[in-house]
């Protein structure tokens, strides 16, 4: 039986002999790899291993990282989260302290009804009634609270982005904008980007979306809106710089490529103001408030600002583009785009 260093070794970065800490690749690596050692301590609960026989600990160990505490979900027990501490205190503020993480959905018969109504939540933007989720904003704020200043990351694949995302947003809205690594976060709305290939037709096709959604925000809001700009929550978060990696082939997260993309293009050709209004609200939210439904939280994918990071590497199948260790791969062709919300009115 292969020891727990082997699985490492044939699985993680090993190459990072020693962590440039402001290498954004080697930041990369190492917030995938704690994300990576949340999916081994549940695949080690379930299959009963311990000690010596237990695979997770390289995950965090080889970077210097102890194991602080585990996030246990209160309905299936599985372990969904872990809050790790950094070996050796460092004044350099691109250390991080604390890294709290997330795992996304397993797919194994004790875990996945609970990680799918989980999902299900977040596509209805419910995830944050959510108990899991609840359990993380007390982690988070307990976390930040003990850390007396110190770094904290966030980071998280798949539905552990989602609730990254979700956590990081609640953050900044109260001042505290924690660096967040988020890999393959759901973006949970038509798939344009991947659903057709013509540019021309997807432009047109956002284009449209983009018209709809700044005319029924202005029905909505209707002379409201202006008093609203006083406290804006876009541009409360716009400060907030989440790091996102996406796979383009991945159906799931694809579509942050357009939803940024759109944006600067919108602005290339005069027409950004109707875009700052699009972008701030979804479809579904609009049509809600329209027919007087209270459709509960803002859409999760709906973000001002970003750093997003896209593998233009083809790979094999879905699992491959949606999967973590894509993201510790020093070798695929990456594509890198910063994204700042225009405030200009």
């Amino acid at each position: 039986m292969a020891s727990a260093e082997e699985i490492f070794h044939l699985s993680g970065p090993i190459h990072l002999t020693a962590i440039d800490w402001n290498n954004i690749y080697h930041r990369r690596s190492v917030a995938a790899s704690l994300v990576k050692g949340v999916y081994m301590l549940e695949n080690d609960r379930r299959q009963n291993r311990h000690g010596p026989q237990a695979l997770a600990l390289p995950w965090w160990d080889y970077f210097h990282f102890k194991l602080d505490h585990m996030l246990r979900d209160d309905v299936d027990l599985s372990i969904c989260g872990a809050i790790y501490e950094y070996k050796y205190p460092s004044p350099a503020l691109n250390i991080p302290q604390y890294v709290i993480a997330f795992r996304g959905t397993i797919m194994e018969s004790d875990t996945v009804s609970r990680d799918f109504k989980l999902n299900l939540q977040s596509i209805l933007n419910k995830l944050h009634r959510s108990s899991r989720f609840q359990l993380a904003m007390d982690c988070v704020h307990n976390t930040v609270a003990l850390s007396r200043g110190a770094s904290v990351w966030l980071t998280g694949h798949s539905l552990g982005s989602a609730m990254a995302l979700l956590v990081g947003k609640n953050m900044a809205k109260i001042g505290y904008f924690l660096e967040t690594y988020l890999f393959n976060p759901p973006f949970l709305s038509l798939p344009i980007e991947g659903g057709f290939k013509n540019e021309t037709l997807k432009l047109g096709i956002r284009f449209a979306n983009s018209v709809v959604k700044a005319g029924l925000m202005v029905a909505v809001k209707g002379r409201k809106h202006h008093e609203a700009q006083a406290y804006d929550p876009f541009v409360v978060l716009s400060p907030w710089v989440p790091y996102l990696f996406v796979n383009p082939d991945d159906p799931i997260c694809s579509e942050y490529i357009g939803y940024f993309e759109h944006r600067k293009k919108m602005e290339e050709i005069g027409v950004g103001k109707i875009e700052r209004l699009a972008t701030k609200n979804s479809m579904r939210n609009l049509f809600s408030s329209v027919l007087g439904i209270n459709s509960g939280a803002e859409a999760l994918h709906l973000l001002p600002t970003a750093y997003l990071t896209v593998n233009r590497g083809r790979l094999s199948d879905f699992y491959g583009a949606h999967g973590l260790q894509q993201w510790w791969n020093p070798y695929f062709p990456c594509e890198a785009m910063f994204y700042k919300y225009n405030t200009t009115s």
